[in-house]
């Protein structure tokens, strides 16, 4: 096996003499949230390990590309990582400020040192060796290197949301105004008294136009689909919380049932304001297609007020204008494009078997965070930090396992190199 490897080694440096290393554990790639949590339990094992993150910070995503209103939509509890809890001064929906503080204080508690301004290139697997090839390009300033790391584990922490979805609209490119993501979007302060129109009814849609609201802009939203919208809170208990609790005891048919009575008793009927419910439940259509409903934080006062325009989907864009569906045009100044994020593995991971080709592990939950050839995934449940969180557990108990037997085994082999060679004096 490490003639293998030299081998290995060797014919890269002949053909790209890049600087290289070899990694005595896994590598993980990528610095959010899920990738801090694994290191995390890894540190708690005694497996040594390397993060690479292409940003030249932790939690990138939430740092760079978060509005500022932002607070966690689920109670404490449910977003914290392993080993670590929440600070008890924190409230029960930390702010995104709050977040990123808990997230560097568990990184420097776990003495967690990703390489930052590494974007990985590529990540292969040799059969022959049984290791992983990683390339990647590390920036410094004007400066760009490449570098290779050799490891036996490889974890996917890039996540649900590394890469923005701008979808192809017809006459967007005539429109004239400003037209950004909503991970571009901080606040609504810069559209004072402008027309917006806000593309996407998720929870980014949602409190980007509850946000341009506050701002004393006019927020049309669009809603192309059905949409589950929830009270973020049931007589002062969270409906997330709620839901929990009950899927210890009844069918999840049952409790979507009853989480749409609450619904209907707290908000009333939303379809009347445009906002036409699936058929199948929030949580069934969570668990089957990773649709999150939407919990509302008060932009549904400002629909049913008609401060916020729910309008149908787009046919097309026109200079400083858009015209919908239904024929309707609307004059509109700048546009906010919540269209959501997608998964970025199959860009750089050559591999085709655990992944399939929407960057999403093929195996559904709870069994897509290992695959074969010390290949894992870990915040691909589209079960936010909770999920994310059990991932992490699992793959540092799985790796620390064959890390802790492999460790044994070399020193077995040592012991008796040495005795071979004492006995020959």
């Amino acid at each position: 096996m490490d003639q293998s490897l030299f081998r290995l080694v060797d014919q890269e440096l002949d053909s790209f003499q890049r600087k290289w290393t070899l990694v005595n554990g896994p590598v993980i790639i990528g610095a959010g949230p899920s990738g801090l949590a694994t290191a995390a339990c890894l540190r708690e094992q005694g497996v040594p390990f390397v993060v690479l993150e292409r940003a030249e910070c932790i939690a990138s995503l939430w740092q760079k590309r978060t509005y500022d209103r932002l607070k966690l939509h689920l109670p404490k509890q449910f977003c914290q990582l392993p080993k670590l809890p929440f600070p008890e001064d924190f409230p029960e929906y930390p702010t995104r400020k709050q977040f990123i503080e808990y997230l560097e204080s568990y990184a420097k508690h776990f003495d967690i040192n990703p390489k930052f301004n590494e974007c990985v290139q590529s990540a292969r697997y040799d059969e022959t060796s049984g290791f992983w090839s990683v390339k990647t390009i590390v920036t410094s300033g004007s400066n760009k290197t490449e570098f290779e790391y050799i490891c036996r584990w490889l974890v996917v922490a890039t996540g649900e949301n590394a890469e923005r979805v701008v979808p192809d609209i017809q006459g967007l490119a005539e429109f004239g105004g400003e037209v950004i993501h909503a991970c571009e979007y901080k606040s609504g302060e810069k559209f004072q008294g402008q027309k917006v129109l806000v593309v996407g009814c998720g929870n980014s849609g949602m409190e980007v136009s509850l946000d341009l609201c506050n701002y004393n802009a006019s927020p049309s939203m669009v809603v192309r689909s059905s949409v589950h919208v929830l009270p973020k809170e049931v007589y002062g208990k969270s409906t997330f919380e709620l839901a929990v609790l009950m899927m210890k005891w009844l069918p999840l048919w049952l409790v979507d049932k009853l989480m749409l009575i609450l619904a209907w008793l707290v908000l009333g009927n939303v379809e009347k304001y445009g906002l036409k419910r699936p058929s199948m439940g929030p949580l069934e259509l969570k668990n089957t297609k990773g649709k999150t409903p939407v919990l509302d934080i008060g932009a549904l006062k400002k629909i049913k007020s008609g401060d916020i325009n729910v309008v149908p989907a787009i046919k097309r864009f026109s200079y400083r204008q858009v015209e919908l569906v239904n024929g309707e045009k609307l004059d509109i100044d700048s546009v906010v494009l919540a269209t959501g994020y997608r998964s970025n593995v199959p860009s750089w991971l050559q591999e085709g078997e655990f992944f399939g080709e929407n960057g999403y592990p093929k195996a559904p939950f709870p069994h897509g965070w290992k695959g074969n050839g010390g290949l894992y995934a870990v915040g691909f449940t589209r079960r936010g930090l909770s999920g994310a969180s059990s991932d992490a557990m699992r793959i540092a108990q799985d790796i620390g396992k064959l890390w802790k037997d492999e460790t044994k085994q070399h020193k077995k082999i040592t012991i008796a190199c040495h005795r071979q060679c004492i006995s020959q004096f």
